[in-house]
């Protein structure tokens, strides 16, 4: 099953589309479940999409050894023309606005489509027929953390996608001092007064050492006063450095510290692993224990990746008016305590608490689903006060995400979802299909 996100164009006039492109390789977070829409314009969800900090991998395991080279992957077919990605970083394993995240590698250009000039169609569970690769920076420390794929496309409304997966990094010999050169991410379109041009490819101001570029439409700086600045040795195409004031949302609400990591390889630390005549043994990742079965989320991806996940596509919500569903128990990570000092600032201690459902969403929004709480079946909508929008997705409540200006939706929940436009015009109505 994969699930469907509604992005309305600009005006509200173009029509919806719920074919956006999310990361299949690496595996993404089964919590917050991965939609395959932007971030809220305001950067509310920054970053992972995960509006209330709640993270759980659920099995979700992506293992890398230092040095090696990792595949790329993506499902969907609104590739908006391509674009610029960035692949970073942090070694905090529940990421907060406060983490600091590094890039390890950056497309410029031609992401997460090459010589594009719009679209592939509207087919949510196509695989991206385009392969790319990122390496592992072989002079890193080993330890837990999270991985972020984040896009600025080139064709459409000027938006900012981001799609985080839990990794734990094996091998030895690596420096914290390395991982903190490396350049911060890039932000833009997310409220921090940084937007892009449309109808072309982006240029970072500091893509680091590793950088490929495929662009065939040009590439333009990022405008605006809030945009990162370049700094010595971290422009161009391949210079190296770290990022300067990179532009991020405001700090959020203060949360619950996250549970203690593994003794094994716990996050938010740098962990040197000894060998035996070279070769690293992979460590054990623990997993948050589960009463029942994961659901299995059932999408085509590209064969030619043996590891690779499931499409997750989004996951916008909905949730039944009968008794309520009873979810897989699984104790949920919140956002730790400020893990902006990087590695070197610990694992939070203490236990979060992100189960359960209330009829107040995010912002007091009525009829509003907590984010992350248990909903059945897979795929039902939830129109919110009817402006905003939440879908069931891996027996999740997805956050609430607003509909474009100038249309509506009848509130409350339903196995299909009816956009109006101010007009009172119907836009589209999708309907769940098991």
């Amino acid at each position: 099953m994969f699930f469907r996100k509604i992005a309305l164009a600009a005006g509200g006039l173009a029509a919806v589309t719920n074919a956006h492109v999310v990361m299949n390789t690496p595996k993404t977070f089964a919590v917050p479940a991965v939609h395959n829409g932007p971030l809220d314009a305001s950067g509310s969800d920054f970053p992972c999409q995960a509006a209330n900090g709640v993270y759980s991998a659920q099995g979700v395991s992506n293992v890398m050894e230092l040095g090696s080279s990792q595949p790329l992957a993506f499902t969907g077919s609104a590739v908006h023309g391509g674009g610029s990605c960035q692949i970073s970083i942090t070694y905090d394993t529940a990421p907060t606005k406060n983490s600091v995240w590094k890039v390890i590698h950056s497309i410029e250009g031609g992401c997460p489509a090459k010589n594009t000039e719009g679209n592939l169609g509207d087919n949510a569970a196509m695989p991206v027929p385009f392969d790319f690769t990122f390496p592992i920076p072989k002079d890193i420390p080993a330890g837990n953390g999270t991985l972020a794929w984040t896009w600025l496309n080139r064709i459409g409304n000027r938006e900012f996608y981001m799609n985080c997966a839990p990794v734990t990094l094996t091998g030895s010999g690596g420096d914290k001092s390395n991982w903190e050169s490396l350049p911060d991410m890039f932000t833009a379109n997310i409220g921090n007064d940084c937007t892009t041009t449309e109808k072309k490819d982006y240029k970072y101001p500091n893509p680091g050492n590793s950088v490929d570029n495929f662009s065939s439409f040009g590439l333009s700086d990022p405008v605006g006063a809030g945009c990162q600045k370049a700094v010595a040795g971290g422009g161009g195409g391949s210079g190296s450095g770290s990022g300067g004031g990179a532009a991020v949302p405001p700090p959020s609400p203060t949360v619950a510290p996250a549970p203690g990591p593994t003794d094994d390889l716990p996050g938010g630390v740098f962990i040197t692993i000894a060998t035996d005549g070279g070769a690293a043994g992979a460590p054990t990742v623990a997993e948050p224990t589960v009463a029942e079965p994961t659901p299995t989320v059932v999408a085509p991806v590209p064969s030619k990746a043996a590891s690779s996940p499931p499409a997750l596509a989004p996951a916008p919500p909905a949730a039944t008016t009968s008794a309520a569903p009873v979810a897989p128990v699984v104790p949920p990570v919140t956002g730790g305590a400020d893990n902006s000092g990087g590695p070197d600032a610990g694992a939070g201690s203490g236990s979060g608490s992100g189960s359960g459902s209330d009829n107040s969403g995010s912002g007091g929004t009525t009829g509003a689903m907590a984010a992350g709480s248990a909903c059945s079946p897979v795929g039902l909508w939830n129109c919110v006060g009817g402006t905003s929008y939440q879908q069931c997705g891996s027996g999740v409540w997805s956050p609430v995400m607003a509909l474009a200006a100038g249309t509506s939706c009848s509130p409350g929940q339903s196995a299909s979802i009816n956009i109006v436009a101010a007009n009172g015009r119907k836009r589209r109505g999708f309907t769940f299909r098991g």
